[in-house]
């Protein structure tokens, strides 16, 4: 049986060897054995262990495509992602200081998308397993909050009263402040009789808020969360950072980027994650595509004592990126887009005369590009702070500052 030397890991967390064969759950360091015939992603037999191999905290990984990193140590992922926000950057020809990665513990995950199915014996409620439409139950799950745990029975006589064989629904369940906040997808099409009878389910499991098919059946308590000094129920669905200990990291990044600004614009502001606490200091104009977020930002802000002026502007921003004048007087700008990055409005930002840049990101590489596009306007890229709130897969957060 063939046998082959891990060299690196992959950005996707494959172990990779001298010919570039990929292999799941396999370390740098690793001598490994193989079939032949597995396939471009093979599944090894470890020979000789890399001393950065741990056991799985959670008994669920070896099944569930859920988790990637389990079998690696704490640190050994930590270094990972560390070098890969470093060689995005040096991709760009942009080297700088780059903090030390902040990991948010297991069990802290306050959201998560479940896959849920009937079976002739009830439900199952759990992930995918990794390139399968398998489905894994996770009872005892280390990635998520423990109330998100505790809920899965309830969530699976959910899905025996609710779901259909024929399919399965996705059961996006957030863990908020109000309580269980549950969005149904795949569900059946909506009739009268239905919506009653899901209201009256959600009094029974005593969720916070159902919403089916994006129609919200109630809101039985305001799904809200603590961002700051004020409490904001974002709409469902609607982007939340992973973990709370990931978005204070960010937010606290935020501040410390930004410094004495008095008057600050946060781009793709979403339901107010760093506007609400930007606002105990500074004026902040909050910029956002979806109306409905801002809405919600506005509700909180206005309840909440000890803020400053906040006020939002619905706007596309990859069509209708903010121009250089509108930053006129501006002392900082936050800006947290999605993967793709903001490379327009980026050279919006370039072109201004706005002194100070806090930068948010999901994805090394874009945001790596668009740090280039600052780097060339003037801007030097002061720090970056990885933060790690989705702990064991292969995705790292950025909060980063550039000054003129």
């Amino acid at each position: 049986m063939p046998t082959t030397d891990i060299v690196k890991l992959t950005q996707k967390g494959l172990g990779a060897d001298a010919d570039g064969r990929l292999f799941l759950r396999a370390l740098p360091g690793e001598t490994v054995e193989f079939d032949q015939d597995d396939g471009p992603l093979v599944a090894p037999r470890v020979v000789t262990p890399s001393t950065d191999r741990v056991a799985a905290v959670c008994r669920h990984f070896k099944t569930c495509g859920g988790c990637l990193m389990q079998h690696a140590s704490e640190q050994s992922v930590a270094d990972w992602k560390t070098e890969i926000v470093r060689l995005g950057l040096a991709s760009q020809g942009i080297e700088t200081n780059i903090l030390p990665i902040l990991t948010s513990p297991p069990q802290t995950r306050r959201r998560a998308k479940f896959a849920a199915r009937r079976t002739k014996k009830g439900a199952m409620i759990g992930f995918h397993m990794r390139g399968s439409d398998g489905l894994v139950a996770v009872p005892d799950c280390q990635l998520v909050t423990p109330s998100l745990r505790s809920m899965i029975q309830m969530l699976e006589e959910f899905t025996v009263e609710f779901g259909s064989r024929k399919g399965e629904l996705a059961l996006t369940v957030t863990d908020s402040l109000g309580g269980l906040d549950v969005m149904v997808e795949n569900g059946k099409e909506l009739v009268d009789a239905m919506r009653v009878t899901l209201a009256a389910a959600a009094g029974r499991y005593d969720f916070a808020r159902l919403t089916w098919n994006d129609e919200t059946i109630v809101t039985r308590r305001a799904p809200a969360h603590q961002f700051g000094k004020a409490q904001v129920a974002p709409p469902p669905g609607a982007f939340l950072q992973a973990t709370k200990e990931g978005e204070l990291a960010l937010t606290s990044a935020v501040q410390n980027a930004l410094g004495d600004a008095s008057i600050v614009v946060d781009l793709f502001a979403g339901a107010g994650t760093f506007t609400i606490p930007m606002a105990e200091t500074a004026q902040v104009h909050a910029v956002e595509g979806v109306a409905d977020m801002l809405e919600t930002l506005d509700a909180g802000w206005r309840m909440a004592t000890g803020l400053k002026r906040v006020t939002t502007e619905a706007r596309d921003l990859f069509r209708r990126p903010l121009l250089p004048d509108e930053f006129h007087k501006k002392d900082g700008v936050v800006i947290d887009p999605p993967r793709a990055g903001a490379e327009a409005q980026t050279h919006e930002i370039a072109n201004s005369a706005v002194p100070l840049v806090a930068s948010v990101s999901c994805n090394p590489v874009t945001f790596a590009r668009d740090a280039r596009i600052l780097v060339d306007a003037g801007f030097a890229l002061d720090w970056v702070q990885p933060v790690d709130q989705f702990r064991w897969s292969n995705h790292t957060e950025i909060a980063a500052r550039f000054s003129r």
